[in-house]
């Protein structure tokens, strides 16, 4: 991790809660914060990715603003967390772009497959793209080639594996983790899933003042899970194709069918729940700087779920063709910009929870 404003101040700010220690109970950042004297860059940077921003050290804290020492931990993590988010990009230029015009980048590049599937569509003889057609299998393919949806599809989703694997690694190498075991992937894989540190010290998370909440934890979870959920009804509609040989669309009670609608459902109401806490929140913890950042991400999201809930009702119309281009496009924007916004804090936040359960796993008094 290179050396960055936010860096420097988080070491700052890292010195002074390690010698107070009041708020060593609240989320794992704290324990983990501890076992050092000393932070280097990279030390805080895997601070920052531990850190799930519950705010409740803020507003705890007797240092905050307006005090001189000025320690606020959930703005310099989120401000730091987006160095991180540059640094181990790959490539790099692609993460400075999508910061810097992050809803601009994700909406243009969505209109822009959008628009490729849409000519492919229209190319089809005989109107195919805008014509209504029954609900049957392979009637899909029948208004957009399957080979140019297989093109797009495997370019997008091969290019987003292939650099989340490289941020992965390379925020894994920066961050000097070793010897993560069985145990502690068990142990990091519950507090992902349960997103048990969204709980702050017990009570939930400071929304945008002293009161204790759980709703941004229930959000994340709505997110989460309906995330998870569109994306097995995609996998699951993988292996009808691949290997059972059936076609899209799929009936209403089918897997796919049922799991994306539920799977969709859960992420409008996450989304945009999170919109709506945003524009309300504390600007002393949520920096102005990063909402374009933060807005891309669920905007992509909430677009993803409501295009693919759009195409349901659409099936069997003349406007299927384009439900089903627009539906597409988000989702492969949403891929590709996967690796370089926000959604990216789910790998390495993840990582951070691993090398945390295993220093717990090796220190067992440390918290």
């Amino acid at each position: 991790m290179r050396a960055t404003e936010a860096a420097a101040e988080a070491r700052r700010v890292m010195e002074i809660c390690n010698a107070c220690r009041y708020c060593e109970g609240f989320c794992a950042v704290f324990p983990a914060m501890t076992l050092k004297r000393d932070f280097s860059d990279a030390d805080v940077s895997y601070l920052a990715n531990l850190c799930h921003g519950c705010r409740g050290c803020y507003y705890a804290c007797q240092y905050a603003p307006p005090h001189e020492w000025g320690v606020n931990v959930p703005a310099t993590f989120a401000l730091l967390r987006t160095d991180t988010y540059a640094e181990y990009a790959w490539p790099p230029r692609a993460a400075a772009l999508f910061q810097r015009n992050g809803v601009v980048v994700s909406l243009a590049l969505a209109a822009a497959v959008a628009l490729v599937l849409i000519l492919a569509g229209l190319a089809n003889p005989g109107g195919a793209f805008t014509a209504a057609r029954p609900v049957a299998p392979g009637a899909f393919y029948d208004v957009i080639p399957l080979w140019a949806m297989q093109v797009v599809g495997i370019a997008s989703f091969g290019f987003a594996l292939a650099a989340m694997a490289m941020g992965a690694r390379n925020f894994w190498r920066d961050a000097g983790a070793r010897g993560a075991g069985p145990v502690a992937i068990g142990l990091a894989l519950w507090d992902v899933l349960t997103l048990r540190n969204l709980g702050g010290g017990g009570n939930g998370c400071n929304d945008n003042s002293e009161r204790f909440s759980m709703r941004r934890r229930w959000l994340h979870h709505a997110m989460f899970y309906g995330f998870m959920l569109c994306f097995a009804a995609t996998c699951t509609g993988f292996v009808y194709h691949a290997f059972l040989g059936w076609h899209a669309p799929y009936p209403l009670l089918s897997a796919p069918v049922v799991l994306g609608t539920v799977g969709g459902a859960l992420l409008l109401a996450g989304t945009g729940g999170m919109i709506a806490m945003r524009q309300v929140a504390d600007p002393a913890v949520n920096p102005r700087a990063l909402l374009g950042a933060d807005l891309a991400v669920l905007v992509l999201l909430s677009l993803s779920a409501l295009t693919g809930l759009v195409l349901l009702a659409l099936r069997g119309t003349g406007a299927m063709g384009p439900a089903l281009a627009v539906h597409l496009g988000v989702i492969l924007a949403l891929f590709v910009t996967l690796p370089y916004s926000r959604m990216i804090h789910g790998v390495y936040r993840g990582l951070a929870l691993l090398r945390r359960a295993a220093e717990r796993n090796m220190t067992p008094t440390s918290g």
